[in-house]
């Protein structure tokens, strides 16, 4: 049966079809990732046994990578990641959050411009403030991603954290409270590429209410 008998008979457009061939854009990919770690927290440790191969000293030179990357802590943030991963237990996934996709990528867009970095808007606004000008409330947490444009390596660099003492990226990837995530990415003028995740407890940053009070019991 030819292709477009497939598709008549499966009662597809050629639209979908063609959608259907297409890759995901880099923030549904970065999701999946994300989802894949909570998920799959001991496979996840044995990747990044792999990944600590290609270390040389400080320095790690992926297959293909001539040049390399500099790296704060060099092996040290990987074990440790390693360790924390098989201690992890798995965690359910993380919904799409549109409020919080929408307030990811106005970070995402002005940094693309303006060549900042941190969480910190230009006028001053905190990741809640701009997920609740979105129309959302303010109870949320944010992870920044900077240089990379493949998903793999951006979620690779939260969960080891190189370089972050408190590991503070990490948690919010592995957060037991989070439900829900939005994902903006795009270029950075001095980084290359930047992703911003958020994350909440409900879809829009609003504080979930104990059951017995959403109920009015």
């Amino acid at each position: 049966m030819g292709l477009g008998r497939c598709a008549v008979a499966l009662g597809l457009s050629w639209a979908a079809l063609v959608a259907a061939s297409e890759p995901p854009r880099l923030e549904d990919a970065v999701l999946t990732e994300v989802n894949y770690v909570r998920a799959h927290p001991h496979d996840y440790a044995d990747e990044l046994r792999r990944y600590r191969d290609f270390f040389d000293g400080r320095v790690v030179r992926l297959p293909g990578d001539q040049i390399g990357q500099m790296t704060r802590e060099g092996t040290a943030s990987v074990d440790e990641a390693i360790s924390f991963l098989d201690r992890q237990a798995p965690l359910p996934p993380l919904a799409y959050g549109e409020v919080l996709s929408l307030a990811a990528h106005d970070l995402a867009e002005e940094q693309g411009e303006t060549g900042d970095t941190g969480h910190r808007s230009s006028n001053g606004e905190s990741p809640g403030d701009r997920v609740k000008r979105r129309g959302g409330d303010i109870y949320v947490g944010e992870t920044i991603s900077y240089g990379y444009d493949d998903p793999g390596a951006v979620v690779r660099q939260l969960v080891i954290d190189d370089g972050v003492p408190g590991r503070g990226h990490r948690s919010l990837v592995f957060g037991t409270d989070s439900r829900y995530a939005g994902v903006g990415c795009g270029r950075h003028p001095r980084d290359g590429f930047l992703c911003v995740i958020d994350y909440s407890t409900t879809p829009n940053g609003a504080a979930r209410l104990p059951r017995f009070v959403a109920s009015g019991r």
